[in-house]
């Protein structure tokens, strides 16, 4: 490895990065995808039907909000780089938005607590991509090195995976104890504060981009390549997969197994099998495959054939449930990380392509893919509930209609979603100039800021 190249990435820039993404801010992330639309209807009382209209108004705005911080980071000048300056203050913002978040006033009208729960719904989704776009666009903007970057992404998925299963197994447990999830959003949020100062303090921008055009014309660079229609669709389907696979749970549970007590157990597994998909089984496909996309596309293989045996059996056998459940997530979690494979990728492909460096903007397409699947995950799941008749609190008095959908929810629809990961993955439009793209980098040099 050049010199040059390992200039301005350290160990410190690595493990930094990784907690960024994971520790404090991943908790808060987790806890809001695995328990949101359970303590919505559960516990705020929002009817269902409510609640999806909610999270549709969120994705829309998201449709205006991402775009818009991907090309602000990109033109942010000053002294410490474009993407560094928002990892000061951005972590304490989302803190507070999301203690509020999940305050719950007792308002005496639905209406009340509509207007509330939606107004920081929103804001929450905003503080998020405020944070996660100057965070993916930072890397590839301190090295061109792919080893380096791998580095990142992998300690990343790591931490994002600890994260998790810490969020997931715990989170129901603490509250019960506690009485409310807020109290948990400062604590996380102050992990958060903490990871994101020492990122600032650890990296250097060294990749600088040239002076911009209009954000309409930044968008326009990434649409006129159509064919990157297809990164769009993965994104959001390794999103619908993922967030399905925990969100969905907690009602399959409590509802369709009619066993609320073995909620935190299934978590359990689901969050440790997610822990084993990053530390264990990705490194090893990684290394067995030539390519990320073989590898993803294994992996997803490998979760479709759980999930559709679990769609029909999983009921019938707990310990068949555990066990499918655990391997379904120990190679399906992975997509987690090996779809920011592709942001660096498709950067690097746009840059060989059309000479311009627009990392926040790639960043914010990804961003906004990804919570398009989270929001058809959370929107679509209360809209199928409403849909079919569910009723909140009902163990063992929910309707036939709203029990297949229930399972349905739990798999088919994540199983569904690997088959169209496959079917995209083997007309990844990138993986042809792979040869292109790697000279172009080693050509690059990097203006280090004086």
């Amino acid at each position: 490895m050049a010199k040059e190249e390992s200039k301005g990435f350290t160990k410190s820039t690595a493990i930094s990065y990784a907690l960024s993404q994971g520790g404090g801010f991943m908790l808060i992330q987790a806890t809001v995808a695995s328990f949101i639309s359970v303590y919505m209807t559960d516990t705020v009382l929002i009817p269902a039907a409510a609640g999806s209209v909610i999270m549709l108004i969120a994705t829309l705005w998201d449709a205006i909000n991402d775009p818009l911080m991907g090309g602000v980071c990109d033109r942010t000048h000053t002294k410490y780089g474009a993407y560094r300056p928002y990892l000061l203050w951005v972590p304490a913002v989302l803190t507070v938005i999301s203690f509020l978040l999940f305050l719950n006033p007792q308002f005496s009208s639905t209406g009340a607590k509509v207007a509330w729960f939606s107004i920081f719904y929103i804001l929450y989704g905003m503080s998020v991509t405020a944070l996660t776009m100057p965070q993916m666009a930072l890397i590839p903007a301190v090295t061109k090195n792919d080893a380096e970057r791998g580095q990142a992404i992998q300690l990343g998925i790591i931490s994002i995976a600890v994260a998790f299963t810490i969020a997931s197994t715990f989170t129901s447990g603490w509250v019960a104890k506690i009485g409310s999830y807020a109290p948990l959003m400062i604590i996380y949020g102050v992990l958060a504060i903490a990871a994101n100062l020492w990122l600032f303090k650890s990296t250097k921008e060294r990749y600088k981009a040239p002076a911009q055009q209009s954000l309409v014309k930044d968008l326009g660079v990434f649409i006129k390549h159509k064919q990157l229609i297809i990164m769009l669709i993965v994104w959001m389907m390794a999103s619908v997969g993922y967030g399905a696979m925990f969100s969905t749970s907690v009602y399959y549970m409590m509802y369709y197994i009619m066993r609320p007590d073995l909620i935190g157990l299934y978590m359990g597994i689901l969050s440790i099998g997610a822990l084993v998909s990053m530390m264990v089984v990705m490194p090893i496909v990684l290394k067995k495959f030539k390519t990320v996309t073989q590898a993803f596309i294994f992996t997803q293989a490998v979760t479709f054939a759980c999930y559709a045996i679990l769609f029909f059996v999983g009921s019938k056998n707990m310990i068949l449930l555990y066990v499918l459940s655990f391997i379904a997530t120990a190679f399906g979690a992975m997509e987690q990380g090996l779809i920011n494979f592709y942001v660096n990728d498709t950067i690097d492909y746009l840059q060989l392509k059309e000479g311009k460096t627009l990392n926040g903007m790639v960043s914010a397409i990804k961003g906004f893919a990804y919570k398009c699947g989270s929001t058809l995950v959370s929107s679509g799941t209360l809209a199928i509930l409403a849909w079919t008749g569910y009723i909140a609190n009902a163990i063992g008095g929910q309707p036939d209609s709203a029990m297949f959908a229930i399972n349905s929810l739990r798999f088919a629809i994540p199983a569904a979603t690997c088959i169209i990961i496959i079917v995209c993955l083997l007309f990844n439009p990138i993986e042809p100039h792979r040869a292109e793209i790697n000279k172009m980098k080693e050509n690059m040099k990097a203006y280090d800021e004086q």
